[in-house]
């Protein structure tokens, strides 16, 4: 990838020191960065180029974060938006969602958690236009549809909930191959890699056949969990193609 292929993101933030810590960090793994220190700043950089994503902070003088992303929702922007926010209650992660962001971080953070949250942004965005959505895969018994996450044996639907879609969804952009831990977190939840324990536990007990000993969920010590699928050879039009 050359400089001007790399991911451009925007951050939006009051406090030069934090500006600079991400400017510097996520330059120096793959990204484009530009900054602007409030609402205003950020909407004139935006009309001059187009950004892959935002780096947002809620509070700000000025025009806040929540407001600049639900005047972006509303007119129809798909930019990838991530909240960061002093504020750490379930309803503040809550009202940031309900704004329209796509993902919320509580200062103080990781840099590094950061950067996986950005990049499974990016991955979910690029997801609409890619070719591998129009593939099938096979799970087992079960056909999974990556674009959906809607998961079948035979002609019978299996029951799951929208986060449990969702983790099909994420696994399903690598099968074969460990997806860690970090990229798997819900939007908005607690930064506790325990609860991606919990609910991959969840799902392997409505799809696994001995969920103690998983199969199609497995877990690779040090690195996260991997898909065991594989792509059908015909796609969802009904045309064949190499599996």
């Amino acid at each position: 990838m050359t400089a001007d292929d790399a991911p451009h993101v925007l951050i939006v933030d009051d406090d030069t020191r934090i500006r600079d810590l991400l400017g510097s960090y996520l330059g120096r793994n793959g990204f484009r960065v530009s900054t602007a220190a409030t609402a205003a700043e950020a909407r004139a950089r935006m009309r001059a180029l187009a950004f892959d994503a935002l780096v947002l902070d809620i509070m700000m003088p000025g025009e806040d974060g929540l407001s600049l992303t639900k005047s972006l929702r509303a007119i129809r922007s798909d930019v990838p938006i991530l909240l960061l926010s002093a504020l750490g209650e379930a309803s503040d992660r809550i009202a940031g969602l309900a704004a329209g962001s796509d993902d919320y971080m509580t200062k103080p953070f990781e840099p590094e958690e950061l950067l996986l949250r950005l990049r499974a942004l990016l991955r979910r965005r690029g997801d609409a236009g890619m070719g591998r959505d129009a593939v099938l895969l096979q799970l087992g018994p079960y056909v999974l549809d990556p674009s959906t996450g809607e998961l079948r044996e035979q002609e019978r639907l299996v029951r799951l909930t929208g986060r449990e879609r969702e983790l099909l969804r994420l696994l399903a952009r690598t099968p074969g191959e460990p997806v860690p831990r970090e990229e798997l977190l819900a939007p908005g939840a607690a930064n506790s890699l325990r609860s991606v324990d919990v609910e991959i536990n969840r799902l392997r007990r409505k799809i696994e056949p001995v969920p103690t000993t998983p199969r199609l969920i497995r877990t690779v010590r040090g690195q996260g969990y991997l898909l065991a699928a594989q792509e059908l050879a015909i796609s969802r039009d009904g045309r064949g193609g190499d599996a």
